[in-house]
């Protein structure tokens, strides 16, 4: 109860009011951030849009769902115990015989299936089947665009959070002690900074078979230091504040006034700085992708369909898809960004 109450303050308090109507003054920024909460909403039930599975079986009188179970052809009175198949006539007709019906989502392809009933070789331009093509090798580009979405805007999101917190830490600690802790910090992060970021990323993933995990550890390697420099300055004009002065005296630890006194100051900067650190993850792990040192073979990606559009020229509708995918996405991102800049602009007013 203490922190729904806390929010409802924080909610209610003019401060925050007047930054809302700030971000919604912002009519593109606004309304770009809830076509992208839309977008990532839809695409965080794929299973249920796109898959080569029914996402509900009527069959004996029993309520089946293989979205979410895993089924074998025994289940159905077939003869071996391996995972049914549904797009088979063999097991369609098992179902059908007792009675039963499936219902499929509005597309039969996951990312991963592969289309064996084309009529034209693959790539094959969109049809009723296959929304928006196939790529080379006869898998629909609707679902690998819906996955590839899902899966590129989760990573960023908690590449930047991560980033974030690392960020904040650091950049708190070396503004508020000083001295030495500033003095060290500030000369690792100089050299840091200067490492050849991209080559170290693509020799660390060819050491390792990199995936979800992997990757977001080797991009968290370099993403925390873009907000160390801003919380910093905060720390610093922050711990010379009367009010700091007047804790400290008092016998506050520094644990709190860093926590009470000082961060919520420096978290404006973050939060402005927020959808950019998503930007930057996005694209990172896209062009990872792209140059082939990114998540496993296989695996939606939206840099793989960039590839996809470069390798395969004769078939426009790959390049057209990727090219509009990504650049709705970081100009949606983009406008985001600039509302939230506004709303924590002091200087603002609606």
């Amino acid at each position: 109860m203490g922190v729904v109450a806390q929010w409802k303050r924080a909610k209610a308090s003019p401060l925050n009011q007047r930054r809302w109507l700030q971000f919604k003054a912002n009519r593109r920024g606004y309304w770009s951030f809830w076509l992208f909460i839309l977008l990532f909403f839809t695409s965080l039930f794929a299973e249920f849009i796109a898959n080569d599975k029914p996402v509900l079986i009527r069959y004996q009188q029993q309520w089946m769902m293989p979205v979410v179970s895993e089924y074998t052809e025994l289940d159905f009175g077939g003869d071996f115990d391996l995972a049914a198949d549904y797009s088979d006539p063999y097991i369609q007709d098992l179902i059908t015989e007792q009675g039963g019906w499936m219902l499929w989502p509005p597309v039969r392809f996951s990312y991963g299936t592969i289309n064996y009933n084309l009529n034209v070789p693959s790539p094959s331009p969109p049809t009723g089947v296959n929304w928006l093509g196939t790529d080379d090798q006869g898998r629909d580009v609707f679902s690998r665009l819906l996955y590839g979405f899902r899966l590129s805007v989760l990573f960023a999101l908690v590449l930047a959070i991560s980033s974030s917190v690392i960020g904040v830490a650091v950049g708190a600690m070396q503004g508020y002690f000083g001295g030495r802790v500033d003095l060290f910090g500030q000369r690792f992060i100089e050299i840091w900074s200067g490492m050849p970021q991209m080559f170290l990323l693509i020799i660390l993933s060819s050491l390792v078979q990199p995936n979800f995990w992997w990757l977001l550890g080797i991009l968290l390697l370099f993403s925390w230091m873009s907000l160390v420099d801003v919380v910093r300055a905060e720390f610093l004009r922050g711990r010379n504040l009367e009010y700091v002065k007047a804790a400290r005296a008092l016998g506050v630890g520094d644990r709190a006034i860093m926590a009470r006194h000082i961060l919520p100051n420096a978290m404006i900067a973050t939060l402005t700085f927020m959808p950019f650190i998503f930007i930057g993850g996005l694209t990172a792990l896209t062009g990872l992708d792209y140059l082939g040192f990114g998540l496993p073979p296989g695996s939606p990606s939206l840099g793989e369909m960039v590839a996809q559009g470069k390798n395969n020229l004769q078939a426009p509708w790959l390049g057209i898809t990727a090219f509009f995918s990504m650049s709705i996405i970081l100009v949606l991102l983009v406008f985001i960004g600039e509302a939230a800049r506004d709303a924590f602009d002091p200087r603002k007013r609606v």
